[in-house]
């Protein structure tokens, strides 16, 4: 590893002290306790996009952590960095969603708006430090400092944290007004990069809008579009071309990401972590022509995928599902299993927030299921009531 990679030899620790493994290095135990972790498996049942069951074949939380990671993995090998610690965050990084996706979190935004508010980023922070209950000293999965950074920090210092990364932080101090490790940085770039294409990817599967119609109004996708059918002229089947369309623009803005990180790490020249958490600026980056080419994919996706007809319509209704559960479960907590029930505080704002932390925890088909028993039928489709 480079001299400015994360240490896992060298962490500043956990925040509970425990003894060091002798066969895994602190940031692969990190790795390891996510995966074994509830919270990861829900990620199977948890949106993406489409509101499952709306296909076999699109993506999920759980996939898309999946595919983040292996991204992530390879930028880090590339640059000298941990890929055990960039793994970890690249897999832990959705923990916080809600059911429903950004519906679903919009939903928990209004419920909580006198309490403090939601955020799924925070959320991620709640839950494995307060919220994973798999060891019987403490609570959480007492991660080390580097991996609780990261998910705190991969998006820029925060300067003013919510209540929820506020509260983690007076309980294990994570220096959230500087910059985050190079593992956490290289993993919100391997973020985007696969939400991006794996989005095209499910939108063209899902016929929201076609290759001609995405080249058309995205530069970037249409050089690659040209590269990738003069490289195979003999095909004209679209289901062998989109995911070789994919393939490409991965490669383009991953050599890219490279070659303009390397830059600024020269220029930085950092001979330590810290050195790379005190420079004031982000070191992995895109270039500025890729950071144009990124932001037009973005905004076509925006229009022509997540505010497309078919998307949006079921919007309202997964909001109406979770504000639905919220309002029940907080006029009678007695509602939630038992050890939840047990456990709910008894004033605000402690009750609204362990509401919507069970809420939160919840897979798309628990929820519609819980508010078919608690609420009523749900306002979804019929197609989508699992």
């Amino acid at each position: 590893m480079t001299a400015y990679a994360s240490d896992p030899a060298h962490s500043r620790g956990r925040r509970h002290p425990e003894p060091a493994s002798a066969t895994r290095t602190a940031f692969q135990r990190d790795r390891d306790r996510i995966v074994h972790s509830s919270a990861f498996r829900r990620l199977r049942y948890k949106t993406q996009v489409f509101v499952a069951p709306d296909g076999d074949h699109f993506r999920v939380r759980l996939t898309h952590s999946l595919e983040v990671a292996q991204i992530a993995r390879t930028l880090a090998r590339a640059l000298g960095l941990d890929e055990d610690l960039t793994e970890a965050l690249a897999l832990a990084h959705d923990l916080g969603h809600p059911p429903f996706g950004h519906s679903g979190e919009d939903a928990l935004e209004v419920a909580l708006a006198p309490h403090g508010g939601f955020d799924h980023n925070a959320q991620t922070l709640r839950i494995v430090t307060r919220l994973e209950s798999r060891y019987p000293g403490w609570d959480g999965l007492n991660l080390s400092w580097e991996t609780l950074e990261g998910l705190a920090k991969h998006n820029g210092p925060i300067y003013a944290p919510t209540w929820a990364l506020a509260e983690a932080d007076a309980d294990f101090p994570l220096d959230l007004a500087s910059h985050a490790g190079l593992e956490a940085q290289v993993a919100a770039l391997a973020d985007d990069i696969a939400y991006d294409n794996h989005d095209l990817d499910d939108g063209i599967r899902a016929g929201l809008f076609g290759i001609e119609e995405l080249a058309a109004a995205v530069p970037f996708t249409a050089g690659c579009w040209a590269a990738v059918t003069a490289r195979w002229p003999g095909i004209t089947a679209r289901r062998r071309l989109v995911p070789e369309l994919v393939r490409e623009q991965i490669g383009r803005m991953t050599a890219d990401m490279l070659a303009e990180t390397r830059a600024r790490i020269a220029a930085a020249n950092p001979r330590s972590a810290a050195d790379v958490r005190a420079a004031g600026r982000t070191l992995a980056a895109f270039s500025p022509a890729m950071t144009a080419d990124a932001a037009a994919l973005k905004a076509f996706l925006r229009a022509r995928m997540y505010r497309h007809p078919r998307v949006a319509a079921l919007r309202d209704p997964s909001q109406l599902v979770v504000a639905g559960l919220f309002a029940a479960l907080h006029a009678d907590p007695a509602a939630m299993p038992a050890d939840w029930a047990a456990a709910t505080p008894p004033g605000e704002p402690g009750r609204a927030r362990h509401i919507a932390d069970f809420i939160a925890g919840m897979t798309d088909r628990y929820a519609l299921r819980l508010h078919e028993k608690l609420v009523g039928p749900s306002p979804l489709p019929a197609d989508v009531v699992i």
